[in-house]
């Protein structure tokens, strides 16, 4: 089992603690736990305690079911543990390649089930506040069916921006775009909510 709490935490969690990274960067506490583990892997346990988490949080809403979440949180860290020792800090803070793992075996998830893909969107007020339209919404549940309805890279790009306060170039690195695309992506993206959302609104008066 996995040290998490059998409930999901919410995805858009507004909570920077001193365990997490800053800057874009790799910690110097993270690179001595990186060395350590690579010298003994029990020491990975450290890192595992740091980032498990997020990393079950960003999975769990990538997959909506918690057991399914634990499983695979558990393989994203057995696959960072075989593969640190070739890991290489490219600019980027250790997370990121720790999501992108995760990114690569939930989409092998979904293709070896034939799922369709989904993401279960809890405290959607962050993207509400972020297309304007919260206070103009008599129900969050508007803001819910909107999000549903997206495409899972759009699902995803939200989960990754609001949930976890990823940059545009972090973002890119796990789903495998440009900086300046993802941007573009985030900008049509909350454009089309927006302009969803008030048709809603528009309907329901």
């Amino acid at each position: 089992m996995i040290g998490v709490s059998s409930q999901p935490p919410p995805v858009f969690l507004f909570i920077a603690t001193g365990g997490w990274e800053k800057g874009g960067r790799v910690t110097d506490d993270d690179a001595v736990l990186i060395e350590r583990a690579r010298a003994d892997p029990e020491a990975f346990g450290n890192l595992y305690e740091r980032y498990v988490t997020r990393i079950y949080s960003y999975v769990y809403h990538r997959t909506g079911n918690a057991a399914d979440a634990e499983d695979l949180t558990e393989r994203v860290f057995l696959q960072a543990l075989t593969h640190l020792p070739n890991y290489t800090y490219r600019g980027l803070p250790f997370s990121v390649w720790l999501f992108r793992i995760a990114h690569n075996l939930v989409a092998n998830w979904y293709r070896d089930r034939g799922r369709s893909k989904t993401t279960s969107l809890d405290g959607i007020a962050a993207v509400a506040s972020e297309v304007d339209s919260l206070e103009r919404v008599e129900e969050a549940t508007l803001v819910r069916r909107a999000v549903s309805r997206l495409s899972s890279d759009r699902q995803q790009l939200l989960a990754l921006k609001f949930g976890q306060e990823l940059s545009h170039a972090e973002i890119g690195h796990i789903m495998g775009r440009s900086e300046g695309a993802v941007k573009a992506l985030l900008h049509r993206t909350l454009k089309a909510l927006k302009e969803e959302l008030q048709e809603s609104v528009n309907g329901h008066g």
